[in-house]
């Protein structure tokens, strides 16, 4: 009678070893990858406006930090909506992502990409190098001090409406109409592969 033969288990998968064959410890974005369950790219759209300084630029490398684009609406020229007076026109446009990252780390990326333009919050919407608003990220909501999403004053806006309306005109539906949009100039686009012709 033969002796029945032990299935021995399969090894575990390791991680790639150093070149020294040590196993390689895992970084922290290893960790968070391997701990949760990988999250589904969604649509999602943020605004930018600057009238200080050499506004174009300003938009131009906002749009060359932020990640994921997919589109870029053409730009618009608006007068200053509330706020001190004598403030500058406001450039003026919304760019599409396709993003995995989470609203928060959106929110972080737009506080970089501020403080990269010398951002100054001197007075409540107040003259600015660079506004970056996260409008919407999926169908995702966020009610946070610091973070609302959708963003709660995106629908009664002309210079976010006519702008996202050249990305997605189905999401301004029934919200905008000529009042809402008048002001608004179209004043061309910004440079670069994924701007609206």
């Amino acid at each position: 009678m033969s002796a029945r033969r032990r299935r021995l288990p399969s090894p575990a998968p390791s991680r790639p070893a150093t070149p020294d064959g040590a196993p390689r410890p895992p970084t922290s974005a290893q960790d968070r990858r391997e701990r949760h369950s990988p999250r589904d790219a969604v649509r999602a759209f943020v605004s930018l406006g600057s009238n200080l300084g050499d506004r174009r630029s300003y938009l131009n490398d906002a749009v060359q930090g932020l990640p994921d684009v997919v589109a870029v609406s053409k730009l618009y020229e608006t007068d200053p909506v509330g706020g001190p007076p004598g403030q500058g026109a406001y450039l003026n446009c919304v760019v599409e992502l396709r993003t995995k990252l989470t609203p928060r780390e959106l929110l972080a990326v737009a506080q970089t990409l501020e403080s990269a333009a010398a951002r100054a919050r001197v007075e409540r919407w107040g003259p600015r190098t660079l506004d970056v608003d996260i409008l919407l990220v999926g169908d995702e909501k966020v009610d946070d001090p610091d973070l609302t999403i959708p963003h709660p004053r995106m629908w009664e806006r002309g210079f976010v409406l006519v702008p996202l309306a050249d990305l997605a005109p189905e999401l301004v539906v029934g919200f905008l109409d000529s009042d809402i949009g008048r002001g608004v100039r179209r004043v061309g686009r910004l440079d670069g592969p994924q701007a609206q012709p």
